[in-house]
């Protein structure tokens, strides 16, 4: 199975996890195992540890780099990771990369439902079990759709498209990624239509409440952290506002000292910095990555650091 992902940021991410020959490192997100290769390029005796939900992901790298002694793979979430890592004796890692969102491979493979631009039953899960985004649409009440809608796609026609979703469900039920994006289509004014596919935001926010993203990205971003050893590295690739705003929370936490109030004399509240800025500004792609992966023009990188271990 051809699972193809282009590695956004590539040179940037492995670069800024300063990656030593004996380290052990983690890819939380494998995909089609683009960011894995080139750090298992940069390994001697370390070990990668290459993890994904998708099946699909999971064979392919499995397939991939079943020759490198190097290369663990596991199939799991990545906001699972500490716990996974433990059930093979790793409690410490060097650095972890964590590419969040959609992959190329599961927009442009038709059937599994992601994009509007194929008409294909409407999936979106990334591990091909569990509920599905038309089970979502036929089931859900228009207040909690039209909540998802606005909440995850950042959509201000979400009541509009909600409402649509359920008048139109009531006929017959909406199992194709076309019925859902005519449905949106037909449900915005004119003029939003002549801007870009109206339905972007809306499958946008179908496949974040369907996968979980955002609460898998917290969790994950925890587990993670508390992985790493002192001077070990955290990668976080984003491509929303939505994700990029809980990694500059998180990270942003881990940077704070005191919390004391500036007119105590002396600190009290005894909380030290747990992490370092390695970039102080999410890295974005440059002319020449834009010209050849356009999908890489949203992707945001942001590092750091930890500086103390663990309590």
């Amino acid at each position: 199975m051809e699972f193809s992902h282009i590695p956004v940021l590539l040179n940037e991410t492995i670069d800024g996890l300063n990656i030593r020959p004996n380290g052990i490192y983690v890819d939380g997100t494998a995909g089609g195992g683009g960011h894995s290769s080139q750090i298992l390029k940069k390994l001697k005796t370390g070990k990668l540890i290459s993890i994904d939900r998708d099946p699909d992901a999971i064979e392919t790298v499995r397939q991939r780099f079943k020759e490198n002694e190097n290369s663990i793979v596991i199939k799991g979430n990545y906001s699972d990771m500490k716990s996974l890592l433990l059930q093979r004796g790793i409690r410490q890692v060097d650095g972890v990369l964590l590419d969040i969102g959609v992959s190329s491979h599961q927009l442009d493979t038709a059937e599994r439902g992601f994009s509007f631009h194929e008409d294909a039953p409407l999936d979106m899960r990334m591990s091909q079990s569990g509920a599905s985004a038309a089970d979502l649409v036929n089931n859900l009440s228009q207040k909690e759709l039209s909540k998802i809608i606005y909440t995850y796609g950042e959509e201000k026609y979400a009541d509009s498209i909600s409402k649509a979703i359920v008048k139109y469900r009531e006929e017959k039920p909406i199992e194709t990624t076309f019925e859902l994006a005519d449905i949106i289509r037909n449900s915005v004014p004119e003029r939003v239509r002549r801007a870009g596919h109206p339905a972007r935001k809306t499958f946008q926010a179908l496949r974040i409440e369907v996968n979980g993203e955002l609460d898998a990205l917290e969790k994950g971003l925890d587990e993670a952290f508390e992985l790493l050893c002192k001077g070990g590295r955290l990668a976080v690739i984003t491509f929303h506002s939505l994700e990029d705003r809980i990694v500059k929370k998180k990270m942003t936490s881990w940077y704070q000292g005191c919390t004391c109030p500036k007119d105590f004399p002396v600190c009290v509240c005894g909380n030290k910095p747990k992490a370092k800025p390695v970039t102080r500004k999410p890295i974005v792609a440059n002319s020449q990555e834009l010209s050849t992966n356009p999908r890489s023009r949203s992707a945001k990188l942001r590092i750091c650091e930890k500086i103390l271990e663990n309590s």
